[in-house]
Order: C-alpha cells, then sequence, then structure tokens
C-alpha cells in the first residue's frame, strides 16, 4: 500500500470541497493506504513569505528570499512548520491539492504553502547546473517518483472553461499548479478532478458526484498521468526552448505535450534524481 498526502485549503468544514476531502480520506483508507492531511485553515497556516520564515539571515541589511531559503535549508534552520511539510512530502507516494478555484487560482493559503515549502535545494535549484544543462526540474528533482493530483470545485459552468469559453480554457488556467509547482519538482501530474457550479449542487446530485470522484482515487495509482515533455528528455534545446517540429498541429501551453510519433524522451540516467524516501540530511555550509 502507499502513502497519500492530501493538502487541503478550504475555511469551511462543511463545504464541497471539504466533503470531498473527507471522501478521499474515507476511500484511501478503505483500500490501506497510509493519509495524512495538512488542512492549512485547520492549521492557520502562515502564507505570508517574509523574514520570519529563516531563524537565522545570511543577509541581515536586505532580503533576498531565495537567498534565505536556500542558506536555511541548506543549514538546517528552516522553521518547523516549513520541514514538517517537506518531511510529508518526502512520506507521500501521492499528493492531492484539495481547493476551490477563487479568482483563477487557489486561494492565497496554498499558494503561501507552496512559496514557503517549495524551498531552494529541495523543490528547486536542484541538479547540476552548467553548460545547456537547467538543473534537475520538470519531470526529474527531490519529488520524482510521486504522483500528484488536484480536486477543484469552480462555481463557474463547464462551457465557461472549455475551448472557446470566456474564463479560458481550464488546462491553461491550471498550467501554473499542474506544470510549473507539481511538475517542476518531479511528480506526474493526473488530470484533475473538477466540479463545476458547485455552489450549486444539490442533495440529489452529490451521489453521481461521490461517486465519480471514488472512482478516480481508486484509480490514483493506475491512471496515465498528463504527458508533459521532461525538461531534460531530448525535446528541448539548450536554451530550453522546444525544438523545431515538435508540437506540430498545437498551440500555447500543448506543444509542451509529448505527441504520438515524437521522438522518445532520453533522460541520462547520471542526471536523475531517485525518489526521496529518506528524511533530509542536512549540508553544512563550508
Amino acid at each position: 500500500m502507499s502513502n497519500v498526502l492530501i493538502v487541503h485549503a478550504h475555511p469551511e468544514p462543511k463545504s464541497l470541497t471539504s466533503a470531498l476531502k473527507d471522501l478521499t480520506v474515507e476511500t484511501l483508507t478503505a483500500q490501506g493506504h497510509a493519509v495524512q492531511v495538512s488542512d492549512l485553515y485547520a492549521a492557520n497556516w502562515k502564507a505570508v513569505a517574509d523574514r520570519g520564515d529563516f531563524l537565522e539571515q545570511k543577509q541581515a541589511d536586505r532580503l533576498s528570499y531565495a537567498v534565505e531559503s536556500r542558506h536555511a535549508f541548506a543549514t538546517g534552520t528552516q522553521t518547523p512548520d516549513v520541514e514538517a511539510e517537506q518531511q510529508k512530502l518526502l512520506w507521500a507516494d501521492a499528493v492531492l491539492l484539495s481547493f476551490p478555484m477563487w479568482w483563477f487560482g487557489m486561494p492565497a493559503i496554498l499558494k503561501g504553502w507552496v512559496d514557503r515549502v517549495f524551498a531552494y535545494g529541495f523543490a528547486y535549484g536542484v541538479g547540476a547546473h552548467g553548460g545547456e544543462r537547467w538543473g534537475d526540474r520538470y519531470g526529474e528533482g527531490t519529488l520524482s517518483g510521486r504522483r500528484a493530483m488536484l480536486s477543484v470545485t469552480i462555481g463557474g459552468r463547464a462551457p465557461h472553461y472549455g475551448e472557446r469559453g470566456v474564463n479560458g480554457r481550464l488546462d491553461d488556467l491550471l498550467w501554473p499548479i499542474q506544470h510549473g509547482m507539481l511538475f517542476y519538482p518531479g511528480m506526474r501530474v493526473l488530470p484533475p478532478f473538477v466540479v463545476y457550479q458547485s455552489d450549486r449542487l444539490t442533495d440529489a446530485e452529490w451521489p453521481a458526484v461521490a461517486e465519480a470522484y471514488r472512482q478516480r482515487i481508486a484509480q490514483l495509482f493506475s491512471d496515465e498521468p498528463i504527458p508533459y515533455r521532461a525538461q531534460n528528455g531530448g525535446h528541448y534545446d539548450g536554451q530550453q526552448v522546444l525544438k523545431s517540429g515538435l508540437g506540430a498541429g498545437q498551440s500555447g501551453t500543448r506543444i509542451h505535450l509529448v505527441q504520438p510519433g515524437d521522438p522518445k524522451e532520453v533522460l541520462d540516467g547520471a542526471h536523475l534524481a531517485a525518489p526521496a524516501t529518506r528524511k533530509l540530511e542536512v549540508c553544512q555550509d563550508s
């Protein structure tokens, strides 16, 4: 059986979003999986990234968040709440983000979780950098080998988020989260589970939604992930631009999906980051 981390962001325990989170726990537990839930509102999670995130500041006169994040991770001086969430991510075989879409994105508290937990050296700034190699990211990295999925409730109607919908394609709206936050540190991202018109869902409609979600959760470790191209798989040039001839017939973010007939991606095994399942090893600055 596997370990699953649910990061949940909704202020109301009786909301549809929270009901889906509870159903996730129930379904996974019944399957024999181990589950942890980071309920950000219940925990009063600190969403703001600031000086308070660093127990000792490397540059006292001016805050560079990336510099301090790197220093704190390397020296073991991250705040306990950040390190605890990183340990949960290392423990997990799959990560589910549970949230309502507010103003075309995730709630600020969840974005703050990503900002603070995905530290330099943990989720970015990982792997060899030099020449045409830009580190281990987009398909490689600390969280490689794990699966990820979004559970999203949306107040609007499905056509509004379709190919020609006024709100834009949902895949494009979720691109910064799915590709930029989850695929970037190496996770394989499954298509999201989405409930439209969530604020109008009736009691009579709930059983069908619940059953559809149970089926998705039951297939968490067997469904095919979104076929994002790996950064170091050979499809991008030295400037990380998609090579000529790839992505033909597609536009926008869809050019970054592997298409039938594309050359097979080949990752250099010397640079592959094995799935991290141990506790963090702290490297002291020399």
